[in-house]
């Protein structure tokens, strides 16, 4: 009785580690899967936005804001249209599933909210690098903005490539169950030993 508990424990767990091609589920699950960790994921992102949105629409009735040159002027606005562009696209997955999901299009809703998320999250990068050089240009000046402005695009490009590839290699080395991997440790050991032995 005590060993089942643990016994799905250790199922669920291999389960989360198997590709979707080996899962036993159906197309329509899924879809159902895919589209209920996407809307997770938009859990996480929305706030970011919300509260950058926030302190962009608060920052014109500061006092300080007539000071500003017309460059961050500008840049402001910039920043503002993008992070609402941002606000948009990451809302409306959710609009769309609200439309469409009695419509029996469950594959277009979780493609088209894969589609609108990424490009969410495209904007949402480049309203926080524009948001990062409109405040180091007020604060610093120009040279530090565009320093500032030159990393957060590093920072960007470095998580938005490099690290996917490394990402995606090490969760297919994970796919490989536990006891096959100790297997192929066990004999790549046992051949360096033969070699060793010979030379």
């Amino acid at each position: 009785m005590s060993d089942e508990p643990a016994a799905s424990g250790t199922t669920a767990a291999t389960a989360a580690s198997v590709p979707s091609d080996l899962r036993k589920e159906t197309e329509l699950e899924r879809y159902d899967r895919n589209l209920t960790e996407l809307m997770g994921e938009l859990r996480v992102a929305l706030p970011g936005v919300q509260v950058l949105f926030a302190f962009l629409l608060v920052v014109p009735f500061n006092q300080r804001f007539g000071s500003v040159s017309q460059f961050e002027k500008r840049l402001y606005f910039v920043t503002l249209l993008v992070t609402l562009l941002a606000s948009i696209l990451l809302i409306a997955p959710t609009v769309l599933h609200r439309l469409e999901f009695q419509q029996g299009e469950k594959p277009y809703v979780v493609r088209s909210a894969n589609r609108l998320t990424i490009a969410g999250l495209s904007a949402l990068a480049i309203a926080m690098t524009c948001a990062i050089a409109l405040i180091t240009h007020y604060l610093f000046g120009p040279a530090t903005a565009a320093g500032a402005r030159v990393r957060a695009d590093l920072v960007r490009a470095t998580a938005a490539t490099p690290s996917q590839r490394w990402l995606r290699r090490e969760a297919t080395g994970s796919r490989q169950p536990r006891g096959d991997r100790t297997r192929c440790g066990a004999g790549r050991a046992r051949a360096r030993a033969a070699r060793l032995s010979r030379g």
